[in-house]
């Protein structure tokens, strides 16, 4: 969002919570230590000119109490609202507000800095990442389904989901980056019109690859966090239904399931712990399949990361519009092991069929572009400045 407002000239400025300077970035770059080395990437080139603004020492405070703290989302709640009264102190500070300003922040961290703003007449919009109340409500319920497999219950207090409805209700409007969300939001009474749908955009460093087949095993990658949410109780259910064929899944990804669950797990299943980012590549070159049994999610972007390696995806509805059922990958419904297991057969039957639709995911990357992105906030705008 902020390089594309960047490249318009239209942002004024850009305030984060930590941001890597030259030096952060040379020292980060040297440790071996993963949440130190992951600092380094709080920076984009295309930015170095931007007016950025950030309280680094105080986040990475925030973010240690956070790591500490049992009860993460009013660990959330509160550092939400540290780094909105930052961004409120920050903003009485200019003197370039008014009607034809627009602020945008995401979700958790806007409440205080919005409400300053529409005391002042600045138009406002939240970028909301999922569906609040009724994905949580979706995870108590597999967690009965599946007693046992969650480290510990998902507990969230009631603050946390007021906050997130406050800054719903200040909003003149709310961006979501898929219709599933968009349709979630609708249904906890969020009037239709004020949400608008932006696709997350995805850029591949690297060279389109073309992965060999050959006659090793059909490497299925599932690759992000191993929870309820992610549907990942209904890959191993697939996966047992395949083990007696020549199909290998590997799991990638901080474990949010119990170690009970984990050794439940048939022998043609892996779990590999967390990557790093650079270690991320290599799962996705060494794949031919990427899949993505979520209950609910804002987007995932890895469904883009992994086509831009050439690896077709199946996916459920619960997601991003990223697949085109039957070109460069398939939808599957949600809960249905069945579904998923007959499809992941089909690749093995079908080795073209697996051809073609990688070719066709790299063709598909393409369109999610920072383009698309630009054309989402060229609407949006439209659209504010139709209200005032």
């Amino acid at each position: 969002m902020p390089r594309v407002l960047q490249k318009a000239g239209k942002l004024a400025a850009l305030y984060t919570d930590f941001w890597a300077g030259s030096l952060i970035r040379i020292a980060a770059g040297k440790t071996k230590v993963k949440h130190l080395r992951s600092l380094a990437h709080r920076f984009h080139p295309q930015l170095a000119d931007a007016p950025v603004f950030s309280w680094n020492a105080r986040s990475l405070m925030w973010e240690a109490s956070l790591r500490k703290s049992r009860d993460v989302y009013s660990g959330f709640t509160e550092i939400g609202n540290r780094f909105a009264v930052r961004v409120r102190d920050a903003l009485k500070q200019r003197n370039d507000l008014g009607p034809d300003s627009i602020f945008f922040s995401y979700d958790t961290g806007a409440l205080e800095a919005m409400e300053w703003c529409r005391g002042r007449g600045v138009r406002c919009v939240l970028n909301q990442m999922d569906p609040g109340r009724l994905e949580v409500e979706l995870v108590r319920q597999e967690e009965k389904l599946w007693p046992g497999w969650a480290i510990q219950p998902l507990e969230v207090p009631e603050t946390y989901f007021k906050r997130r409805e406050k800054e719903s209700a200040a909003a003149d409007r709310i961006v979501v980056n898929s219709d599933f969300c968009q349709e979630q939001l609708v249904k906890q009474g969020i009037p239709p019109d004020k949400v608008i749908v932006i696709p997350l955009c995805f850029e591949p460093m690297l060279p389109d690859p073309r992965l060999p087949l050959s006659n090793r095993p059909l490497r299925v990658l599932f690759l992000g966090q191993i929870i309820l949410r992610k549907g990942i109780q209904y890959l191993m259910q697939a996966a047992r239904l395949l083990e007696d064929e020549n199909i290998q899944f590997d799991i990638v990804g901080p474990m949010g399931i119990s170690a009970d669950a984990t050794t439940s797990a048939p022998r043609n299943m892996a779990f590999h712990g967390r990557t790093t980012r650079d270690q991320t590549v290599d799962w996705y070159r060494r794949s031919d399949v990427f899949v993505l049994p979520t209950l609910s999610d804002g987007f995932a972007i890895t469904q883009l990361e992994a086509m831009s390696y050439g690896l077709p995806v199946v996916a459920t509805p619960c997601c991003g519009e990223v697949v085109t059922n039957g070109v460069d990958g398939f939808i599957v419904p949600p809960r249905n092991a069945d579904a998923l297991a007959e499809i992941l057969r089909r690749y093995l039957a079908e080795p073209e069929l697996l051809r073609h639709q990688q070719e066709a995911a790299l063709v598909k990357i393409k369109h999610f572009s920072l383009d698309r992105i630009r054309t989402g906030l060229n609407s949006l705008e439209n659209h504010l400045c139709g209200t005032k």
